[in-house]
């Protein structure tokens, strides 16, 4: 772990984080929640980014709680998850309960909240240092806020924390002309080159080497302020997805351990990944189980994919969905230990195990793992 100097006092601090991959030792996690659900506000980059049945249910009731029996389900499977984690011996921590109904704005615009579901999405853990990211929805501005208690703690305990420029999210972000490409035209995504957006959850790390996905919620600028700011100690890769509607990166790619990455065969050419891959075994995800709950089907904000959004407890131990039987035995045959675990009735409030959580302290220490 990091070690800060602290001002005025003899004792120098050791910082509460310290993540450098996706799969060392799990010591330290956040976990989202659900109070105060709120359905995302209506907008073109909301709807682009989630299935037809979703972006029609969103259109229709944009900025209304979420029906009570859709989190009721979802909240006891997480409760359960969070169980798991602390018999693991995981430390878990939570974000504020706060109400996402409040209307803000800016100048510009005005809108109402979302949810604290997904802490992976608003917040980026590189080392010692916590960076909350600029993200493109409206809804989601303030989103970091339900963990300031969470991150306040973390600094004054000696954690670097970071917020990259607060975006305007004005008109000139977004394409207006945008249309989601059709299979054999040429990638488009609706966000401009106006100024840096990013989500963290476009982003995977491997010690020195990070790998993103350009996205509709992460766009180029938003890529090369990151890379920037990480400096030459890291190198950042692009990963290139046949996905027609690109939203983060854990149901495309996903470093499991050393050596070892789990791909979407529908949205990946392992003939195109990046030449520093050609040493890594390519595992490829099995054709996920279907979803046979039709308030599922109709409400869910996620692809089928969501059976690789996985959670390495180390290089071994991975809980996985235990609907996807499919990919419970794939893990299996590749030497990991899956732990089955239920977060289907997640799907409403955006993912998985790997999106419900933020790893804020692994056992280990930074390395290059490409030569």
């Amino acid at each position: 772990m990091a070690v800060v100097q602290s001002s005025g006092t003899a004792e120098p601090l050791v910082s509460p984080v310290s993540s450098h991959n996706e799969w060392d030792p799990l010591e330290e996690v956040i976990v989202g929640r659900l109070d105060g659900a709120t359905i995302p506000s209506r907008h073109p980059v909301v709807a682009c980014n989630i299935p037809p049945w979703g972006a029609r249910l969103q259109g229709l009731a944009a900025g209304s709680r979420y029906p009570r029996v859709l989190v009721q389900r979802a909240r006891e499977e997480l409760e359960q998850f969070v169980a798991l984690l602390e018999s693991l011996g995981v430390t878990v921590r939570r974000p504020d309960a706060v109400d996402h109904q409040h209307r803000f704005g800016t100048p510009d615009w005005s809108s109402r909240g979302f949810c604290s579901s997904c802490p992976r999405d608003s917040m980026l853990v590189i080392g010692d240092e916590i960076i909350e990211t600029p993200m493109a929805w409206p809804c989601r501005y303030f989103e970091t806020h339900a963990y300031r208690s969470v991150l306040k703690d973390y600094f004054r305990r000696g954690a670097r924390w970071t917020a990259a420029p607060r975006p305007q999210l004005t008109d000139a972000l977004f394409d207006a002309d945008f249309s989601v490409p059709v299979d054999g035209e040429p990638m488009r995504y609706i966000l401009t080159e106006f100024e840096p957006v990013f989500d963290a959850a476009d982003f995977v790390r491997a010690g020195r080497d990070l790998f993103v996905n350009r996205s509709n919620v992460t766009n180029r600028t938003g890529i090369e302020w990151l890379r920037r700011h990480l400096g030459s100690g890291y190198r950042v890769h692009e990963i290139e997805s046949r996905c027609r509607t690109p939203m983060h990166i854990d149901t495309t790619f996903l470093p499991l351990a050393p050596g070892k990455v789990l791909v979407n065969p529908e949205y990946i050419d392992v003939d195109r990944l990046p030449d520093i891959m050609s040493s890594w075994d390519v595992l490829v995800a099995p054709e996920p189980d279907p979803i046979d709950e039709r308030l599922l089907k109709v409400t869910s904000m996620c692809g089928k994919w969501l059976s690789m959004n996985v959670l390495m407890v180390d290089e071994k131990r991975v809980i996985a969905e235990r609907h996807h039987t499919g990919m419970l035995r794939a893990l299996e045959g590749w030497g990991f230990e899956p732990i089955p675990c239920d977060l289907t009735h997640y799907t409403p409030f955006g993912g998985s195990f790997h999106c419900a959580t933020l790893d804020i302290r692994r056992r280990g220490t930074l390395e290059s793992y490409f030569g």
